[in-house]
């Protein structure tokens, strides 16, 4: 089991950068104990080859597998980790990663991690304690800060030490510090950024932070120039002298670093201000009684009903007078009148609008009486399944009147009385009747 403790080592102190990779060699089930900085990065490694052992071989002993596992971690008695730690990996047949960088909070604290790896094709279980214990740093925090994207690496690839190793090592040539501290590292995915398309080998990105002794480097401060922050306005990507030496392995997007100087931060002390619910500095805290004086709710709640009431009420009345007492109302009323009376009688007159009733089943008339005869049908007849021409027939109501024909024959006519717009229509009848 390999474990990558103390990042603070892979400084940039006098001579050549070093990496200290300890080697744990426990049982199953034991704690194992790492002592990483305050304010440094920490990455523990959890290698699969080291708990394969844990599980039975397959298909037969003595051959290997290759078996999906994957790891749980959560601070013992809560179900996640501490805010500060993260943890990674990307398949069941990939390495998990923890990593992070310990808070001040957390010095002299045991840090208690329970690892828990899965076997997928079993189902099978195994669990270890990992204990952080967590020391103060002597220089913490380093003053000087600067937080650099690299477009074109992943978390996971730029944990690995030979990979962190490199940059370090390209930011000691730029900035020339004495003591150099790998502060932490976060994916582009942690600060909003979009899972990138799987196409061209395209890569998340990831954030790293170091931290120096020395103030920045006349290069770093380039990106501080109005020429260069007109250019990230406009998209363009800057122009600074020391990216060649980045360019060969990092693809560093410098619109987007950041330099903090610390060592300008005044501290500025809040006064607090006294008032309700702060307890003064000295005294003890004096809750009130269990027996509360009874309160009487009955003028709060005729206030809560009569005020709006009473503006109910005032407005009722404006609106009645003006509807009423004033000429405008009045006629607003009338027109209301009006349009309802209109709309009642055209309301009527569609329901008797019906279909042209065919001749046969118009009123008739005596032509010598005037006596009117009743239609075929009554006015409640189903009119919907009667035929637009009716069988020609005499029936009694008709009149038949004899009409001259040549040579001293008469032939009878028939007809009937029908009405136009409610008007009788007789022309017919007297035309017949002076032949």
């Amino acid at each position: 089991m390999q474990t990558l403790l103390g990042m603070d080592l892979i400084a940039g102190r006098c001579g050549p950068l070093l990496l200290t990779v300890v080697t744990i060699l426990s049982r199953v089930h034991s704690d194992r104990n790492v002592y990483p900085s305050s304010g440094v990065l920490f990455v523990h490694v959890l290698e699969r080859e080291y708990y394969k052992g844990e599980f039975p071989p397959y298909p037969k002993p003595g051959e290997l597998s290759n078996d999906p596992i994957t790891f749980n971690t959560n601070l013992m008695g809560f179900p996640d980790r501490p805010g500060w730690l993260r943890y990674i990996q990307r398949t069941p047949y990939s390495d998990g990663v923890l990593y992070g960088s310990p808070t001040y909070e957390s010095v002299g604290k045991p840090t208690i991690i329970e690892i828990t790896a899965y076997n997928r094709r079993t189902f099978e279980t195994a669990r270890h304690n990992l204990v952080i214990n967590t020391m103060s740093a002597e220089d913490f925090p380093l003053p000087y800060q600067a937080e650099f994207f690299i477009k074109n690496m992943n978390v996971e690839e730029m944990l690995a030490s030979e990979v962190l190793g490199d940059f370090l090592g390209a930011v000691k040539n730029v900035w020339q510090p004495d003591r150099l501290n790998a502060i932490n590292i976060t994916s582009a995915l942690d600060r909003g950024g979009r899972v990138p398309l799987p196409i061209n080998d395209m890569k998340e990105g990831v954030y790293v932070m170091v931290g120096a002794d020395v103030p920045f480097s006349s290069c770093l401060r380039e990106v501080e120039n109005p020429q260069n922050q007109l250019r990230c306005s406009q998209e363009m990507e800057p122009v600074i002298s020391c990216d060649k030496k980045f360019r060969a392995q990092f693809h560093i997007d410098w619109c987007k670093i950041s330099l903090v100087d610390k060592t300008k931060q005044v501290l500025i002390s809040q006064e607090v201000v006294r008032g309700e619910g702060i307890l003064p500095d000295v005294g003890e805290y004096r809750p009130p009684a269990e027996a509360l004086k009874a309160r009487d709710y009955r003028a709060d709640f005729l206030i809560t009903l009569a005020v709006p009431s009473a503006v109910a009420l005032v407005l009722f009345a404006i609106l009645g007078y003006i509807m009423c007492c004033r000429r405008e109302g009045i006629i607003q009323l009338v027109h209301h009148s009006a349009i309802q009376k209109s709309t009642k009688e055209l309301r009527d007159m569609s329901k008797n609008r019906e279909i042209a009733w065919p001749l046969s089943t118009l009123p008739v008339f005596h032509p010598v009486t005037g006596e009117i005869v009743p239609p075929l049908h009554t006015d409640t007849y189903d009119n919907t399944n009667m035929p637009l021409m009716q069988t020609q027939q005499t029936l009694p109501h008709q009149t038949q009147i004899p009409q001259q024909q040549n040579a001293g024959e008469f032939r009878m006519t028939t007809f009937q009385r029908f009405e136009v717009n409610g008007i009788p229509e007789e022309r017919k009848l007297t035309e017949a009747l002076n032949l």
